[in-house]
């Protein structure tokens, strides 16, 4: 969860950093939920590069929220976490899922790091 509120600070100080107007503010991101940046990436992300880290943002969102949702189950008589997408289905969260959400969240760094220049 580290990683990704490190790349959510990262995002808004990107935004804050290519906005052509004060429409933005660092507390207003900061207040608002990870999927309300979603227009405020468009706008002053995606603007200037293309869709890759709105994109990717938007994937490493769901899947943290499949994390913060979940509810644990007892699996083969041990005690694991599940969760349940918005369609129904369910699925359990496997050590493969969260190494997968660390490396999107590091390829995320690593795109905002070469969106901003350094």
């Amino acid at each position: 969860m580290c990683v990704f509120n490190s790349n959510n600070a990262f995002i808004i100080e990107n935004i804050l950093a290519h906005s052509e107007s004060d429409e933005y503010s660092w507390s207003q991101l900061i207040d608002g939920t990870s999927g309300e940046l979603a227009q405020p990436i468009k706008e002053n992300i995606t603007k200037f590069s293309d869709t890759r880290i709105a994109s990717l943002f938007n994937e490493i969102v769901q899947m943290r929220n499949r994390i913060i949702h979940s509810f644990q189950v007892t699996h083969n008589n041990i005690q694991i976490l599940a969760t349940k997408k918005k369609n129904g289905e369910q699925f359990i969260i496997t050590e493969k899922y969260l190494l997968e959400f660390i490396q999107k969240n590091q390829e995320l760094s690593s795109c905002l790091h070469k969106f901003r220049g350094y």
